[in-house]
């Protein structure tokens, strides 16, 4: 510890800045936005193979099979 009055508060400062600055537990505001185009980008391709004519009747047929099947 430091004689100086204001040493523990400067100690106290300058320790939790190099946790702030070692501590990666949490995404930057750049990742953020990165992780965000990603998922939006993800969502179109996804939306554009479901809503796709091959997609849609092949789940018509199987819904359209599964309805019509008999048990016993």
């Amino acid at each position: 510890m430091s004689n100086h009055p204001f040493g523990s508060v400067t100690e106290r400062i300058g320790a939790e800045v190099g946790r702030l600055i070692s501590d990666d537990s949490a995404m930057s505001t750049a990742e953020y936005a990165i992780g965000t185009v990603a998922a939006a980008a993800f969502g179109a391709i996804l939306y554009t193979v479901i809503s796709g004519d091959n997609v849609v009747s092949a789940l018509t047929g199987i819904i359209s099979r599964a309805l019509s099947t008999s048990i016993g």
